[in-house]
């Protein structure tokens, strides 16, 4: 029997050798949503460093054969070892850690009376009961397989973004009043679908929202869509497996906006809704929970057809760090990237990236030019607003090497939107990126 058990253990181990060192590397993780390691280029002097031999190991364990199949069998394994943590119906994962319990939010009502700029509490009907269990990077993970959903659990504080919207009244005194400028925080999705058992281990986005807005300018015009989208949480406004809204989400923020700006806006019957089906976005890899894997989802976008278009892109080359180091010349493209059934990038349907510079033109003739301003969530937004725009430009905080009074006196811009989630807003980072644009 014991020699059994040995013959066993090392043809176990010398299949998983042979695997390792002859079968094809992993070159991309559609898990992770990221490139993997490559083979580093050989010098003396990396060998001599040790850097050669580190970058080697690095590759070899992060390239190795079958890379998310085998952590799809760990997350099973996890899933299927996890603890309980109490009556209280939260699940912790055994080798995952903790979620920080949030302090309480500081009250702003006073301030916010005197702004007129207080979003009333959402009540959330919809998910309140369900029970919950914090997956890896503290992801709390609702519903079962087929239906799963992941949440992102926010910790800014209630009298945070005061940085944030410091740079927002730059950008109004700036521009020098010819420029309207709009701030649109946008909530994420544990806002309005976290439920009532987990509610002590995040902090409120409303309370950073109101902040915000309270310490706006009076010649900024804040753009509530905490509320609009409460009003539609029942309906697919978020993504389930992604971090992400969901287009229907920016089409419904996109058109508060339009309101507030006093611009055209249409209905749904002027787009033609497209599908990608099968989708499981990021959410998978930062929970690293195979329930959300089990649960794909459609990705359902809109394609404005009752108005003339055409985008030009300027592309930025980057470095290992994100820094940009080069740019192309505009060129025309498509607005619309095409993605497969099954393909988890479809969130980069709109524009295809964030380190660019997007021109829209579009036969909507009204004199009105709008400039947002923006994180990835921004992305679904611009192609809402062909219809109220005659032109739509969009810059990504975290690209852009022009100086930005000089972009909007050159393409004649009229209106300025900020339209960052909370995350992004609360972040003192975001505001000094901004900030930055106006003076290089």
């Amino acid at each position: 029997m014991n020699k059994l058990y040995l013959t066993g253990i090392v043809t176990l181990f010398a299949a998983i050798a042979v695997v390792f060192a002859f079968f094809p590397r992993s070159t991309f993780s559609e898990l992770e949503k990221r490139e993997l390691a490559t083979f580093p280029p050989f010098t003396a002097d990396s060998l001599a460093s040790g850097e050669f031999t580190a970058a080697v190991s690095s590759w070899f364990s992060d390239s190795e054969p079958y890379r998310d199949r085998l952590m799809s069998v760990s997350m099973a394994f996890k899933r299927w070892i996890a603890v309980s943590a109490g009556d209280d119906g939260i699940t912790f994962h055994a080798a995952d850690g903790d979620l920080p319990v949030a302090a309480e939010a500081v009250d702003t009502v006073d301030v916010l009376a005197e702004a007129n700029r207080d979003i009333k509490e959402y009540t959330n009907r919809l998910t309140a009961d369900e029970k919950a269990k914090i997956a890896h990077n503290g992801i709390l993970v609702i519903g079962g397989e087929g239906h799963a959903r992941a949440l992102m659990a926010y910790g800014g504080s209630a009298d945070g973004g005061v940085p944030f919207a410091n740079a927002v009244n730059r950008y109004s005194r700036e521009l020098g009043g010819k420029v309207r400028v709009y701030c649109m925080v946008i909530p994420t999705a544990i806002e309005f679908y976290c439920p009532e058992e987990a509610k002590s281990r995040i902090r409120s986005q409303r309370a950073t929202i109101n902040n915000i807005f309270a310490h706006l300018d009076s010649t900024v015009t804040a753009v509530d869509v905490y509320t609009i989208l409460g009003e539609h949480a029942g309906e697919d406004i978020y993504l389930r497996t992604d971090h992400h809204w969901a287009p229907l989400g920016a089409y419904y923020a996109a058109r508060k906006f339009a309101a507030v700006a006093g611009v055209p806006f249409r209905g749904l019957d002027a787009y033609d809704r497209h599908v990608i089906h099968g989708f499981v976005g990021t959410m998978y890899g930062y929970s690293r929970d195979i329930a959300v894997k089990n649960s794909p989802e459609d990705f359902v976008y809109y394609v404005p057809n009752a108005v003339e278009y055409t985008t030009s892109h300027i592309n930025y080359s980057l470095d290992k760090q994100l820094n940009i180091t080069g740019e192309s010349h505009p060129f025309k493209g498509e607005y619309f990237m095409k993605f497969k059934d099954g393909s988890g990038a479809a969130y980069c349907t709109f524009m295809g990236s964030d380190a660019k510079i997007v021109k829209v033109e579009t036969s909507t003739a009204n004199g009105r030019r709008v400039l947002v301003m923006k994180d990835s969530f921004g992305n679904a937004i611009p192609s809402n607003l062909f219809y109220s725009f005659e032109q739509v430009h969009v810059i990504d905080y975290r690209y852009f090497n022009k100086n930005v009074k000089k972009y909007v006196t050159d393409n004649g811009i009229t209106d300025v939107l900020f339209a960052n989630n909370t995350f992004v807003a609360f972040n003192p980072a975001t505001a000094s990126a901004y900030l930055s644009f106006l003076k290089q």
